[in-house]
């Protein structure tokens, strides 16, 4: 799930930069850039920090490929080859 769409900043981004020290809305902005543009998942990327409401999903960091599908702005994936279709 997207939290920052401006910056297409997934949850499990969020939850990793809990998980690796992140404390604030402030660290999260500064780490991923959520909340820098609009400003309408401040509310949603603060639930992720400690006492929030889903403080608990981020007990430990996820390894790569624990997701069926992963986010298409993963550092971790390879490149889509490129292929030109002609119509004859």
């Amino acid at each position: 799930m997207f939290i920052c769409v401006c910056n297409a900043v997934t949850e499990r981004q969020v939850q990793a930069a809990v998980a690796a020290g992140a404390s604030s809305l402030s660290d999260l902005e500064a780490q991923l850039g959520v909340g820098g543009c609009c400003g309408c998942c401040r509310e949603t990327a603060a639930e992720y920090l400690p006492g929030g409401r889903y403080a608990g999903c981020v007990t430990e960091a996820q390894s790569a490929g624990t997701f069926e599908n992963d986010a298409a702005n993963d550092d971790s994936l390879q490149p889509l080859e490129v292929v030109a279709v002609s119509r004859a």
